[in-house]
């Protein structure tokens, strides 16, 4: 294959996954952003994690929410359960790698809360063990998969999937999605 026919392939598939998302995608992204502003409203906190690129979907996320997207607002509370290496190596060494997440959601997580997990394949063993805790502890979990039918979508109370073969294309429709969700939300607590 050239490298142009590599660009048109991935142009049109991002193209016909974005039809899909206008299609079918719009109303749980509304749905989502609800689910956020209802837990922060009652004084929650929205949890995310993410393995790799979802891992840095998540921190880009916490950013967004706690400082701000596009408008100006208070800080909403929002954590990367990704970012805090002494805790994540802590984890892995005392327990696995399986529990970096669900030990965090554990110690964190409260019921009315929001735990967000990323897991393109829908089956990462630490994404799942962290929905588990996170619906064992009474708050929304919120997930977005590239693959569907997965396990994670069905632990999940609400799931946005793009699915593709090319983990890249379904980051692409998250990186949109999340966007949107950062903006609906922002718009219920601007100034």
């Amino acid at each position: 294959m050239t490298d142009h026919a590599r660009i048109r392939e991935a142009v049109e598939t991002h193209r016909a996954m974005l039809t899909a998302f206008e299609s079918h995608g719009i109303g749980t992204v509304v749905a989502m952003a609800q689910a956020i502003v209802q837990s922060l409203r009652r004084g929650g906190t929205l949890y995310l994690c993410g393995n790799g690129g979802s891992a840095a979907d998540a921190q880009h996320i916490a950013g967004e929410f706690v400082g701000r997207f596009r408008v100006e607002r208070r800080a909403l509370p929002a954590v990367a359960l990704s970012t805090d290496t002494s805790v994540l190596t802590c984890i892995g060494n005392d327990y696995d790698y399986q529990s970096v997440f669900s030990r965090q959601v554990e110690a964190l997580v409260r019921p009315g809360d929001v735990l967000w997990a990323f897991s393109t394949s829908g089956t990462s063993p630490n994404v799942l063990k962290a929905a588990e805790t996170a619906k064992g502890k009474g708050a929304c979990v919120l997930a977005f998969t590239g693959r569907h039918n997965s396990k994670l979508q069905a632990l999940a109370d609400l799931c946005l999937c793009a699915e593709a073969a090319v983990t890249a294309r379904s980051q692409e429709i998250h990186q949109l999605a999340y966007h949107i969700i950062c903006d609906l939300v922002e718009q219920e607590f601007r100034e």
